[in-house]
Parts: structure tokens; sequence; C-alpha cells
């Protein structure tokens, strides 16, 4: 299979695998447009994707999740790790709704040969993540890439999903009031390994800090580890150094009790599961049953036919 400009799969393949990054933004764009092709690609490249490190950094929106993973992917470049940013927020400065500082870190960011950012559409998922944001992972894994950050909406339930696919999940909030009450509700208080209160010199910043350490008091460790609560200002890189260390200490902390392992384990079941799931969805809609169900709603909503029952004749209607 040969694509434009003369690049054919097996090329796209063998470039990935060699760490060339135009190459792994072609076959990105294969797995995002759903090609047949795709699915060859990423069972070629399976092998070469258990190395990488997933990072999920989420949060209510304003909260600087963008600039903080901006200053923690330049940590990661001092230890000389090549470095790839998944963003799902569709007003993060990696997909062009950027303040004028921030737009300025990407930049440089984006001029460093050893980091690869991604800018992705939500594509109707209701989670922060992507439908293929994993596998978008798996092909930067494959091209070499250690660290990988997924930096995402952070809204509603869908925070779920972040730690589905990272192996350490940060939640950053900000002290403004109501922040702490949001987290519980939205389970944040479930999915985070670390806390970060950015923009702490800011009034409430304490006070959120207690309320958080209290909330944790009343949560049993996940997997032997109490999630710490930094305080942080991103915006003048103060607290990163801290984030740094914390993230490393998780790992560290995964690997010696064998919990990264299972933890993996259980995030490909799921994820397998999920895909399973989204197959036969995809086989089982075809636009007659489509319309058929359009044409039934109204029965539906003034009760003249149960839920139950046109599920039953959508399952024997034929194509």
């Amino acid at each position: 299979m040969t694509f434009s400009k003369n690049i054919s799969l097996e090329e796209i393949i063998q470039g990935v695998e060699e760490g060339k990054f135009r190459l792994l933004s072609r076959a990105i764009s294969l797995v995002e447009n759903g090609l047949p092709e795709s699915e060859t690609l990423l069972d070629q490249i399976y092998k070469n994707t258990g190395k990488s490190y997933r990072i999920g950094i989420t949060g209510p929106p304003g909260a600087g999740k963008s600039t903080i993973v901006s200053r923690l992917v330049k940590w990661f470049r001092k230890s000389d790790q090549k470095v790839g940013v998944i963003a799902v927020d569709p007003t993060s400065p990696f997909s062009g709704g950027a303040v004028l500082g921030d737009r300025i870190r990407m930049t440089e960011l984006m001029m460093d040969e050893g980091t690869f950012i991604r800018s992705m559409a939500t594509r109707g998922s209701l989670g922060g993540l992507s439908k293929t944001a994993q596998e978008v992972a798996d092909l930067m894994a494959a091209a070499g890439i250690e660290t990988i950050i997924f930096e995402t909406v952070g809204v509603g339930q869908g925070e779920l999903d972040v730690a589905q696919a990272s192996d350490t999940t940060v939640v950053v909030l900000v002290p403004e009031s109501g922040d702490s009450i949001q987290a519980m509700k939205a389970g944040l208080m479930e999915i985070a390994d670390i806390f970060v209160i950015n923009k702490s010199d800011r009034d409430g910043a304490e006070k959120m800090k207690i309320e958080l350490e209290m909330m944790l008091q009343l949560r049993l460790p996940k997997d032997g580890w109490s999630p710490p609560i930094l305080k942080c200002i991103a915006q003048d890189n103060m607290g990163i150094d801290a984030l740094f260390e914390h993230i490393n200490m998780h790992e560290e902390h995964l690997k010696k009790g064998g919990i990264l392992q299972k933890k993996r384990s259980q995030r490909l079941f799921d994820r397998i599961q999920e895909m399973i799931r989204l197959d036969l969805e995809n086989k089982f809609w075809s636009q007659k049953k489509t319309d058929y169900l359009n044409n039934k709603m109204d029965d539906i909503l003034h009760r003249r036919i149960t839920p139950q029952q046109i599920i039953s004749e959508l399952q024997s209607l034929k194509d």
C-alpha cells in the first residue's frame, strides 16, 4: 500500500521504529482517520510499545495544566529522555487556543528534536481522552519515546479514562472556592496519584490543601501509596521540580511492588473489552436501523412501545 508522496505503509512502519518523527506523524494520521491500514500498522509496531511511562495530567479548565505540562517536559528532557505529549483539550495551547506566553513555550518545545507534540480532538468521546489516544501513545512508544504525557479536558466523569490510560495520574486544582468539592464529586479523589495545587500564591491555597488532606484521610491508600499534595506556581516554574521527583517516586513504588505490571495488564484487559464493544456497536448499526429507530421515537416518547421492545425489534431487523 502506497500513500501520498510515494511513501508505503512499510516505509511508515520502518520510520516509526527508527524514531523518525515525520513518519510518526504520518502513522498517527492513519490511526486517527481510522484507515484500514492502521490495523496492520498497530499490529506491526505492538512488540515495541511496552517501554514508555505514561502520565496523565487532568483537572478543571483553567487550572494551568498546559503550563505544567510544558514545564514538566523540560524536566524530563534534562535527563535526555524523549518526551511525547498528547493534548486532548480543545482549548489547549497545543491546538492553538493559547495566550502568548503559552504559545512561546510550545514553540520552544516543538523546536526540540527530543519532544513530539500531538493535539487531538475528543471526537465525541465522553471521557477526556479520545478513543484513539492510547493507540497514538503506542505509536509514540514504538518510536522510542520514553515518557508520554496525556493532557486532557478534565471535565465530568471522564477522568477515569485518564487513570486507565496512565501509569501515574496527576490531578491539577486551583485555590478558588469549590474546586475541592468538585474534585470529590467528579471522582478525582479516587484516581489521583498526585495532587497539585497550582497558582498557589492565590488566597485559599493552604485552605484547599488542608481540605484535601482531610478528604484523603477517609480514603484507603491505593496500592499502598498515599497521594502527596504539592503546591506550585507553574507560571513561575515553582514547584515543578517537586512534581517531577514525586512522579519518579511513584514510578519506583509501582515497579518495586510489581504493581506496575498488574496495572498495565488491567489496562490492556479493559482496552480489549472496549475495542470489542465498539466493534460490535459499529457492526450492529446500519442506516436502516438508525432510520427505523428515528421513525419509532414518537411511539417510544408517548409510551406506545417500550425501549426493551424497540431493542428486540432492532436486533431482529435484517439489513
